[in-house]
């Protein structure tokens, strides 16, 4: 299914142990996993889709929330033009693009396109 411009459609979290992670959410709750590499996991069949990321880091705030955006470069703009503060520049992933901001309440976020 395409994503809606603008709607959110990906949660990311950190976890310290994918296997663990696995383990818990695919048995508490049915969750169905894909590896990509050896620190990231993503989950389906939750109600909406998204990942784990491993770190090593303690967990403060661990879920992420990812925007789709048809526009990258014009809402990174944007977000920076009314206060949004970057704290990961635009990356390149399997099928896609994404940046990671800081909102004008210290919340952060991610805003995401596929290739173009």
């Amino acid at each position: 299914m395409k994503p809606t411009n603008n709607h959110i459609n990906y949660i990311e979290f950190k976890c310290h142990d994918l296997e663990v992670t696995k383990t818990f959410y695919s048995k508490a709750f049915g969750w169905k996993f894909r590896d990509y590499g050896n620190s990231y996991i993503a989950f389906e069949a939750s109600g909406i889709s998204g990942g784990f990321e491993k770190t090593d880091q303690p967990i403060i705030n661990g879920a992420l929330i990812v925007i789709y955006n048809e526009d990258l470069k014009t809402t990174k703009s944007r977000v920076l033009e009314l206060g949004g503060k970057l704290s990961v520049d635009t990356f390149s992933f399997p099928g896609g693009s994404r940046f990671q901001f800081i909102d004008p309440s210290g919340n952060e976020l991610s805003v995401w396109c596929f290739d173009q």
